[in-house]
């Protein structure tokens, strides 16, 4: 099982008219989205608000197959995030956080809720902000203490926080707790790694013992996996037509652990046994995942048939395409 710890809040998309429409989204209740339409069951720690987001949230998740683990609903809203598309369909955030129903559990009731049979504990996001990082790095050691893998996306934002250093280290702690960590170019910017590039930087991430695998997200220039035995990077499938990038991540991250599962790898001694092949098709079935996400409006995580169908279509032509083998020594 996969339980998620993290934001759940409603995306305020800007239209070509200029208008607003609103979008059920969050970093991590992407991810349990993404991850439960890929057939693997799910658990959603965090409270939701009574509000009539709340049971939009509460009824979008169920559909999916998602189980609540707070059954109680806050009396606090729902979260918020304005979200302004560029040229490019890159996306900028304006977050309303204060007082909101996914932070109204305290760090002991969210690891009361831990159930049996944890596989998967994931978080990131808005969960690894300055005010929120101390109850998430006590759920993060209770998970791991359970025996589960702990999985963190930095995914961060930083004009959520005005003290860009104490949230950077606060990063870097839940980072070096996880044992796979997806970062973009920019979180790797923002952590403090701005004078290497950033497969190198990624690499330097492995000075964390409990890190077995790093998914680095280049944009347009697809992705690399990086285990302590090899790296493989794909460039992304040629004709996407791209609506807008929200959720891209989270959809990738969704992918890469749906295969890692499939391949009997998402466990310590799976990770820490990744060969060439497995590394190969988790990312081209990562990138597949996000390329499907980012063609529709707004997240909308496809089915792992969907995926593959996608595949089977000619998908596996990528623009790019680059596998090296690497000894401990190189990476660590």
């Amino acid at each position: 099982m996969v339980v998620t710890f993290g934001e759940a809040l409603v995306d305020l998309i800007e239209q070509h008219n200029g208008r607003f429409a609103a979008v059920l989204g969050g970093s991590v209740c992407n991810f349990t989205l993404a991850v439960a339409r890929q057939g693997m069951a799910v658990t959603y720690l965090n409270p939701l608000s009574q509000d009539s987001f709340g049971q939009r949230f509460a009824d979008y998740l169920a559909d999916a197959g998602v189980h609540l683990a707070s059954t109680a609903r806050s009396a606090k809203p729902t979260s918020l995030a304005v979200v302004t598309l560029d040229a490019q369909k890159m996306p900028t955030y304006s977050f309303h956080r204060a007082a909101v129903a996914d932070r109204d559990i305290s760090p002991a009731q969210a690891c009361a809720a831990l159930p049996p049979g944890l596989a998967l504990f994931h978080t990131g996001g808005l969960a690894l902000v300055p005010d929120d990082i101390a109850a998430t790095l006590q759920v993060i050691e209770a998970a791991a203490g359970a025996g589960a893998l702990v999985s963190v996306d930095a995914n961060m934002r930083p004009m959520v926080c005005p003290d860009l250093p104490a949230y950077a280290a606060g990063v870097r702690t839940a980072l070096a707790l996880a044992n796979i960590i997806k970062v973009s170019e920019e979180d790797l910017v923002h952590l403090g790694f701005g004078d290497l590039a950033p497969v190198d930087a990624a690499r330097a991430l492995f000075d964390a013992p409990a890190v077995k695998l790093v998914a680095l997200t280049l944009g347009e220039q697809g992705g690399v996996l990086i285990s302590r035995q090899a790296s493989v990077q794909l460039g992304i499938p040629a004709g996407v037509d791209v609506v807008d990038t929200v959720g891209a991540g989270d959809c990738f991250l969704a992918g890469l652990v749906a295969s890692l599962h499939r391949a009997g790898k998402l466990t310590l001694d799976g990770l820490a046994n990744l060969d060439q092949a497995t590394l190969e098709h988790a990312l081209e079935f990562a990138i597949a995942t996000a390329s499907l996400n980012v063609m529709e409006e707004g997240c909308s995580p496809p089915t792992s048939d969907e995926v593959k169908e996608y595949l089977d279509r000619g998908a596996r032509r990528v623009d790019d395409l680059s596998m090296f083998m690497c000894s401990d020594r190189d990476l660590i």
